[in-house]
């Protein structure tokens, strides 16, 4: 028989990450009470905390599961919705070539415009009813999230800044983005220059009648004699 004592090994301590409950095992039957329900309350506490962490993990993966479902039903059709909007966009170009109702124009012409816009209205309803739905960005604040600025204009009548022309419109499903409008932005017009008649009144302009001319002291050099060159000169 080995005369060594074996030594016990030290005891693991628990994982606060390890989702497995801590095995803490039966009181001592030699403990008194105290002990006993101490040690009952660190396990109770212990599962109690996990169940908890527990609890919020699932609601968060329900969450987000929902929110993924919601998404998709939502947003699968984006790109047949696109496409849809491409052609309301040509229906309405073709409405816009149409003459302007005229007294005495042709009645075939009349019929086809009032077809058309029904056309129109039907097929915008359609899409409104499914979540597709067109706004007229005229006269509003450019955004660039849902606005295209295709051009600047300046205008004294519109507030720099706003969309003074709309060349199509937005199109949104359920709030989500589809096609932004193209617009025409207004700036502030250009500070009137001065007139030209204005700006150049003083250049080349005669010497005031009242202007004093200095008289030859002699200290500029002497005066010319016209009447000694000309003499010279015969």
């Amino acid at each position: 028989m080995s005369t060594e004592h074996d030594q016990a090994a030290p005891a693991a301590q628990p994982d606060p990450a390890d989702p497995t409950p801590v095995d803490i095992g039966d009181p001592a039957p030699d403990a008194g009470p105290d002990a006993q329900i101490a040690q009952l309350t660190v396990e109770r506490d212990d599962m109690r905390d996990r169940w908890i962490r527990a609890e919020a993990e699932m609601q968060n993966l329900r969450t987000r599961a929902k929110r993924d479902v919601d998404d998709t039903r939502q947003y699968a059709v984006q790109k047949f919705a696109a496409d849809v909007v491409e052609a309301a966009e040509n229906l309405r170009r073709g409405l816009t070539s149409l003459p302007v109702h005229e007294d005495g124009e042709p009645d075939i012409v009349t019929k086809l415009r009032d077809g058309l816009d029904g056309v129109e209205r039907s097929f915008v309803g359609i899409l409104e009813r499914n979540g597709i739905k067109r706004t007229d960005p005229t006269g509003q604040p450019f955004d660039a999230n849902l606005h295209q600025a295709m051009a600047e204009q300046p205008s004294p009548d519109h507030v720099p800044g706003t969309i003074m022309q709309a060349w199509t419109q937005a199109w949104t499903l359920n709030g989500r983005l589809l096609r932004p409008a193209m617009v025409v932005v207004a700036k502030a017009p250009a500070p009137a220059s001065p007139p030209a008649d204005e700006a150049h009144a003083d250049v080349g302009a005669p010497p005031h009648a009242d202007a004093h001319v200095p008289a030859n002291d002699g200290t500029a050099g002497p005066a010319l004699d016209t009447h000694s060159q000309e003499d010279s000169a015969a």
